[in-house]
């Protein structure tokens, strides 16, 4: 791990090594397959972090790479949880998306290439940013009990 220009920890995310769909199957819920794997997209209001106000990491549900800080999310109104930013810009890749029938950037994990949501132009300061992530596409670890905002740079 090596150290970012503020002085926090920064870690490139390792890729992963690519799973057969029988892999994704048996390790993901049905629920989570059809998001992070299929690009699906929950309900709004539905997923269990849309309104979550406990401190702490939310974490790829795929391969566990710290994604997104507590500190960093905001109660946008979508209905989905939404961060103005990620724990660091590595640990996520973004591309273009049409399957709506219009022009949006979708959101992956860098690391093992799961489909998170969706960002927008539409956030709040300091980035203006409003990362639309989908709850099935999230594990929580609370602050304290060993995947707090400490070691925020580091994987599992």
């Amino acid at each position: 791990m090596t150290e970012g220009q503020d002085g926090k920890p920064k870690s490139a995310p390792a890729t992963e090594p690519p799973k057969s769909e029988a892999e994704w199957r048996e390790q993901l819920s049905s629920d989570q397959f059809e998001v992070t794997r299929k690009a699906g997209t929950e309900r709004a209001f539905s997923g269990q972090y849309w309104d979550t106000k406990t401190e702490g990491l939310y974490l790829c549900v795929c391969c566990h790479t710290p994604l997104f800080s507590s500190s960093t999310k905001y109660d946008s109104g979508s209905g989905w949880p939404s961060y103005y930013e990620p724990i660091d810009s590595e640990v996520i890749r973004e591309r273009p998306d049409t399957s709506g029938g219009t022009l949006r950037t979708e959101v992956l994990c860098s690391r093992c290439d799961g489909h998170l949501g969706h960002v927008f132009p539409d956030g709040p300061p300091p980035t203006g940013l409003r990362y639309c992530i989908n709850s099935l596409s999230l594990d929580f670890k609370q602050r304290g009990q060993g995947g707090g905002d400490e070691g925020a740079g580091e994987q599992g």
